[in-house]
């Protein structure tokens, strides 16, 4: 599902016009980035939680040059979905 299909859905659900909702999405994933931008996890109860994971440092092989490289620390965004969330997927 893109975000336009979601625009069009929430539209359609709820009666507000389209660029409103539009508006209302844009905002929540732009305050969704800053959050975890910040280091501060999104908990969404019943949905899930955006939050941070730290990945070490590792080594790595480049197998074509046969080099060995180190991939340094960093963090990435991560989605973790709520029990019942998972449960409904499960269940369909």
């Amino acid at each position: 599902m893109t975000k336009a299909e979601i625009v069009n859905e929430v539209a359609k659900a709820t009666g507000i016009e389209k660029a409103t909702v539009l508006a209302v999405v844009e905002n929540f994933t732009d305050a969704v980035k800053e959050s975890l931008i910040a280091g501060n996890p999104v908990y969404l109860r019943g949905f899930g939680s955006f939050i941070i994971k730290h990945r070490a440092q590792k080594a790595a092989r480049n197998i074509t040059r046969k080099t060995t490289m180190t991939i340094p620390a960093h963090d990435i965004p991560a989605f973790k979905p709520a029990k019942t969330f998972v449960n409904a997927v499960k269940e369909k």
